[in-house]
């Protein structure tokens, strides 16, 4: 039974070491913010901060995960209800269309932030590499950029 740090919280869970973190969120823990895309850490969607790096949950075993390593979804953000200034900018910024692909963009723009508060175009450039089907990524970037002045 792997044990989890999750959001600050410790979580223990039922499930195989070999199990995707992706599938122990949403299937055994009802985390439905991380989302499945593709299965093959292509896409982003299922991106979680796994001690702060923007990480492809679909291709993490739970034992690479279990030995107390801080996990942080997108319902990890929000403090009090309250949402941070990243998640702030998303909307101010209209970046959501369809908005599968957001919660994974959200996740690897707060690692961005975290390395680099004031980022270029070109770091957001390499460092979102997510995948967004309707094209957002000027929106993204507007975001990104509007957060690091909040």
């Amino acid at each position: 039974m792997p044990a989890l740090k999750i959001n600050g919280r410790p979580v223990r869970i039922d499930a195989v070491d070999d199990m995707p973190l992706l599938w122990a969120l949403r299937d055994t823990l009802g985390m439905t913010g991380t989302k499945y895309g593709c299965g093959i850490a292509q896409c982003g969607s299922c991106t979680v901060l796994i001690d702060g790096v923007a990480t492809r949950s679909c291709q993490v075993p739970l034992s690479a995960v279990s030995s107390g390593k801080k996990i942080i979804t997108i319902e990890g953000l929000a403090e009090n209800g309250k949402l941070n200034k990243i998640q702030a900018a998303w909307l101010e910024n209209d970046t959501p269309q369809c908005g599968y692909c957001q919660s994974g963009m959200i996740m690897a723009a707060t690692a961005l932030l975290a390395a680099k508060p004031n980022p270029t175009d070109a770091d957001i450039d390499a460092a979102m590499t997510n995948i967004c089907r309707c094209g957002t990524y000027q929106q993204v970037r507007e975001a990104i950029h509007a957060a690091a002045k909040a």
